[in-house]
């Protein structure tokens, strides 16, 4: 895992766990349905902390041979986990709790304010994991927007974490106005709507982080700006006439497999196509040392012979 993403993991685990124990003993004294569901979410949360570092660890076990191009994509699987923890044990508790609170509402009777204390508390914990998060991924979103950065990564753990922090801020500033309003009306009915905002948030937030992991599982191709680094490789290679057609694919966050079809100058010496083939690889791994895996098909040009081979570097249109 990227030393990025690892820092912003541990992180949030740190401070979910922290946030967790504080809110079931919260729950505890005041038999809140909101501090319940936020407890649930932090604990979810944090479970899910780990599922990204245990994936980190076994992405990076040698290949072997049944898995060939080794195991990077195990980071993919986890971080879809992840995904479906969020839905059923956060977004879908929640919903049932505030549902249950709704329809059985019963004020906050004794120690009325540890909640509001809690939750406050539980606002900078997780508010310092949310900027480390930040801070961490902006050293790799450049100029991008949020929105392009978190659909376009292709290492899930810090549009990951970004995504889970995002959705515990909102839902504390819910559970939070729900508390208050409840100790202020005495009517446990707000602090179940709290409940099931918190969990309508949770599975929104969880139905696109799947929709996100499902695309890099199926097997998504390099950026843009990397095909376009890998191309000015190859065409830059002495003995390369032009590249006929181009497919790359990410067998992991930091690995890339690059196949491509290239035209070489007509020559009957197999020692010259081979050392074209070698300089080009080279030049490859230079330009994107992600590339890992390149195998490079040599070929000869023919002006005006049409070909079924789409364009080098084709518009792919994020998901």
């Amino acid at each position: 895992m990227a030393g990025g993403g690892n820092k912003a993991v541990v992180a949030a685990l740190l401070a979910n766990t922290g946030i967790a124990i504080t809110k079931f003993a919260a729950w505890a004294l005041t038999q809140s349905a909101s501090m319940l569901a936020e407890a649930i979410h932090s604990l979810a949360d944090a479970g899910n902390q780990v599922l990204l570092l245990v994936g980190g660890q076994r992405a990076k076990r040698e290949a072997d041979e049944l898995h060939q191009f080794g195991f990077g994509r195990e980071r993919y699987v986890y971080s879809f986990i992840v995904s479906i923890v969020l839905f059923s044990v956060g977004g879908l508790f929640a919903l049932y709790e505030g549902y249950h609170k709704v329809h059985d509402p019963h004020g906050i009777d004794s120690w009325k304010w540890v909640p509001v204390a809690v939750l406050l508390i539980a606002i900078l914990m997780e508010g310092f994991s949310f900027r480390t998060a930040i801070v961490e991924a902006n050293k790799v979103r450049g100029t991008v927007s949020w929105v392009r950065f978190v659909r376009n990564a292709r290492a899930p753990e810090l549009p990951v974490i970004l995504l889970e922090d995002f959705a515990a801020l909102t839902g504390l500033v819910l559970a939070l106005l729900g508390v208050v309003l409840t100790l202020a009306t005495g009517n446990g009915v707000f602090d179940g709507l709290g409940s099931m905002a918190i969990g309508a948030l949770l599975v929104c937030v969880a139905i696109f982080l799947a929709i996100e992991m499902k695309s890099l599982l199926l097997g998504e191709s390099a950026t843009r700006e990397s095909q376009q680094r890998i191309v000015a490789a190859i065409e830059n290679t002495p003995g390369v006439q032009r590249l006929i057609h181009i497919r790359t694919l990410h067998l992991g966050p930091e690995e890339v497999l690059v196949a491509a079809k290239l035209a070489v100058e007509p020559t009957s010496d197999a020692a010259v196509v081979a050392q074209t083939i070698n300089a080009a690889e080279h030049a490859i791994r230079e330009a994107e040392p992600m590339s890992q895996h390149i195998y490079l098909e040599p070929d000869i040009y023919v002006e005006n012979y049409v070909r079924e081979d789409r364009p080098a570097v084709p518009e792919a249109p994020s998901h």
